[in-house]
């Protein structure tokens, strides 16, 4: 089963987030922050993760850097989650790493159509 990492300050979206990636199949964990979310990574690196760009402690974008830099960090397929929608920050994103950019809130059907395109999913999902 693949593992699925939510990184987000907001316990409500990450609530929202597992019950639509759980359904999808995979195994969940969460981190309030990035610098939570870089240890979870070093314990166990997942094999997605949803990223939120506005955090305490540490944001998104730098979570995305500190995490390509490592050996393993290569390996995870990163979206970020998010309700920045300027094309800077898209572009940023996607430069640093990101493997796809979508906005909140959105749904099961959404990210079920990004996850397919990325290759994580294997087929279509009602949502």
């Amino acid at each position: 089963m693949n593992h699925c990492l939510i990184v987000d300050d907001s316990r409500v979206i990450r609530k929202v987030s597992r019950q639509i990636v759980e359904s999808l199949s995979f195994r969940v964990s969460e981190a309030e922050n990035g610098e939570v979310g870089l240890l979870a990574c070093q314990a166990e690196m997942p094999d997605l993760i949803l990223l939120d760009w506005n955090m305490p402690v540490m944001d998104g974008y730098t979570f995305l850097t500190r995490l390509r830099a490592t050996p393993e960090g290569q390996h995870p397929v990163v979206v970020f989650c998010t309700t920045e929608n300027d094309v800077q920050y898209i572009t940023r994103a996607l430069n640093a790493g990101a493997n796809e950019y979508i906005m909140k809130p959105f749904d099961k059907g959404i990210l079920a159509a990004k996850l397919e395109g990325l290759g994580l999913l294997t087929a279509p999902t009602a949502g």
